[in-house]
């Protein structure tokens, strides 16, 4: 993902999160949002926000490249 150099709160990852949710699996949605509740770091934080950013505008190819991603994220 491309690297920003905003901090991202907690409190957007979440929104973000909820914007996506219709487009993310049941499983990917729900394990972030425990991920989330276990005071991830800021670098994780602003990985997971980047990665949700413009999930539902991406194609299929990279939606899956995004979910390995997530997958491998949140499950540290």
């Amino acid at each position: 993902m491309s690297s920003c150099k905003l901090d991202h709160p907690v409190e957007d990852v979440v929104n973000k999160l909820e914007s996506q949710k219709s487009f993310l699996s049941a499983n990917i949605y729900s394990k972030c949002q425990q991920f989330l509740e276990n005071s991830p770091t800021q670098l994780e934080l602003n990985e997971l926000f980047h990665l949700l950013k413009k999930y539902d505008l991406a194609s299929e190819e990279e939606q899956l490249s995004r979910n390995e991603k997530l997958s491998e994220l949140v499950s540290k």
